[in-house]
């Protein structure tokens, strides 16, 4: 199982950092939500080694059978080891690849609040936006926020493989 879940993780480390550096360099010039809906395409897409990974331990491993409670610990462990590597890359990525990106979309989401809220409703939301900035540009706060959302992502994805490949052992009379 132990090595199952580190090949598994390993290739689903390296296709979400492989599709999120083509996602930041190839979109570059597409807006923040477009940007942001094909981050979550590549994590989903990246994220479909946990039901490969737990397909193969039940079909090659584990004679055909696996039950939901371990078909679900192998999608996590997989899923932790593909956070912890987009964790890591989204530090390295806003801290020496593009150390303004906070900056510009700090900018970006200013201007749509200013565009879309009532005067008065933008001054409260700027004024909460304003006391939660230093928090956000915490370099572990952002390896934290991009680490949970693989791993909400992740859960997600291997509850449901738990939930298609679990098999039980056929009883025989």
């Amino acid at each position: 199982m132990k090595n199952i879940i580190i090949r598994y993780g390993i290739r689903s480390a390296i296709s979400i950092c492989a599709l999120a550096l083509a996602g930041w360099f190839l979109g570059q010039g597409l807006d923040y939500s477009i940007q942001e809906v094909i981050g979550y395409l590549g994590m989903v897409v990246s994220l479909l080694f946990v039901f490969f990974g737990i397909k193969h331990y039940r079909d090659k491993e584990n004679n055909g059978i696996v039950a939901f409670g371990r078909a679900l610990l192998i999608g996590v462990l997989i899923t932790l080891i593909a956070a912890l590597a987009f964790g890591i890359l989204d530090v390295i990525y806003v801290k020496y690849i593009n150390p303004d990106f906070m900056a510009e979309y700090y900018a970006h989401y200013v201007e749509q609040m200013k565009t879309s809220l009532p005067e008065a409703e933008f001054k409260i939301k700027l004024a909460e936006l304003e006391s939660q900035k230093e928090l956000f540009s915490n370099i572990f706060m952002n390896f934290f926020l991009m680490f949970a959302t693989v791993m909400i992502v992740g859960f997600i994805i291997s509850l449901i493989s738990a939930l298609i490949l679990q098999r039980k052992p056929t009883r025989s009379n």
